[in-house]
């Protein structure tokens, strides 16, 4: 249900959707904390998660006063079960080795920084502020991906073998973030020009290959999850039902 005066085509599961992105990207940023590499990588990961936060803050409250049902963000986020997430596939997956969590951030912000740019001149004012604000922390997101990215495959020969493999094994991810959805203001579909032009002079610079294109899993916008995102999940929740209503 929207509230008068909104955009009809700003619709709750759209905004979930976004929301769940960055909240789910977050919460597996933020399991580097005090694992990462060096304490630099600690501090810098904590931030970026720490921005996804704050987007998924911002719109997952502006989907529960669309919804009208009485959720607010806290609600949203910890009292939903993994059906009823709609974030892609790609931002649940295990952080797996640096290498992978690196190709993940790269993919993931060279999708979100166009996406972001596109929202934030459309017909929604409530939204493109939101996307305003995150398209420039998400530029910041893409950088420092692209850094690691370079370092890691254009160094030791170990270094490479792994970022390639990290590239090769999310690639077909990234399928989903570009499936056609009616209910986005913005054509997904659209998006993927900009993605690989944020990408591909980034592998090529870092002597990667880019992995051809062909099917990729997808589901996830639907509700339908890996094993992994009730792990995570039954970690994030744990505190909050446990101690209902509690405030702090």
């Amino acid at each position: 249900m929207n509230t008068p005066g909104a955009p009809a085509r700003t619709s709750v599961e759209y905004l979930l959707g976004l929301g769940d992105d960055a909240l789910v990207a977050a919460q597996r940023l933020g399991e580097w904390v005090t694992v990462a590499p060096e304490l630099e990588e600690d501090v810098a990961l904590a931030n970026i998660a720490l921005d996804q936060l704050g987007a998924a803050r911002l719109l997952l409250g502006y989907a529960g006063e669309l919804e009208g049902a009485g959720r607010d963000e806290d609600a949203l986020a910890y009292l939903r079960s993994d059906r009823e997430y709609r974030n892609c596939l790609l931002v649940e997956l295990p952080n797996g080795d640096f290498a992978t969590t690196m190709a993940k951030l790269l993919l993931l912000s060279a999708y979100q920084l166009p996406l972001y740019a596109a929202l934030s001149v459309g017909a929604d004012e409530r939204l493109a502020a939101i996307a305003g604000k995150a398209r420039k922390e998400v530029a910041y997101h893409l950088d420092h991906a692209s850094l690691w990215t370079v370092r890691l495959g254009d160094g030791t020969e170990e270094s490479h073998r792994r970022m390639q493999a990290a590239v090769d094994e999310l690639w077909p991810y990234t399928v989903e973030l570009f499936a056609a959805d009616p209910a986005a203001p913005v054509d997904p579909a659209g998006l993927r020009s900009a993605f690989l032009a944020n990408v591909e002079p980034v592998l090529e610079t870092a002597t990667l290959d880019r992995p051809a294109d062909g099917w990729g899993p997808d589901g996830g916008r639907a509700g339908l999850h890996t094993e992994h995102l009730s792990y995570l999940l039954a970690e994030m929740q744990v505190l909050h039902r446990a101690h209902p209503g509690a405030r702090w």
